[in-house]
């Protein structure tokens, strides 16, 4: 279904619950609560089950927030079909994470939307607006 259809068409379609979310946010406890054409916003809630052995929530965790939000507002703009790939990605974490953070909130934006390189940013914050992480990726367009 998804091949079938533009993405930002795609991604609302996830939005209402009619096409099921990927399985890494089914894992992850993530959900898509807002989007728009070349933007998109996700949130999750870290908890123990996140916890790396020095008891704080897993880089992984706010990095996977950060790839997924970044590579869906790319999709936010492609055209059905269309096939891409992290090329890199840098992460910045400003600050730790634990269970008691609560929700966190991850707003990502297209920079540059190129035919074969797109370039993305994003920002993990918690409740309260403050910055846990940010991160720029860039998308190799298949």
């Amino acid at each position: 279904m998804a091949a079938g259809l533009p993405g930002l068409e795609f991604l609302r379609r996830m939005l209402s619950g009619e096409i099921p979310y990927p399985p890494i946010a089914e894992l992850m406890g993530m959900r898509l609560v807002e989007v728009e054409k070349s933007r998109v916003v996700w949130e999750a809630v870290p908890g123990e089950e996140h916890y790396n052995p020095i008891g704080t929530v897993h880089a992984g965790f706010a990095t996977t927030l950060l790839d997924s939000a970044m590579g869906t507002a790319f999709v936010s703009l492609s055209e059905a079909g269309k096939r891409w790939t992290t090329l890199e990605l840098k992460a910045n974490f400003t600050r730790s994470i634990t269970a008691e953070t609560g929700p966190v909130r991850c707003t990502a934006t297209v920079v540059h939307g190129g035919r074969t390189v797109v370039t993305t940013e994003a920002r993990l914050e918690d409740r309260q607006g403050r910055l846990l992480a940010h991160a720029t990726s860039t998308i190799l367009v298949l």
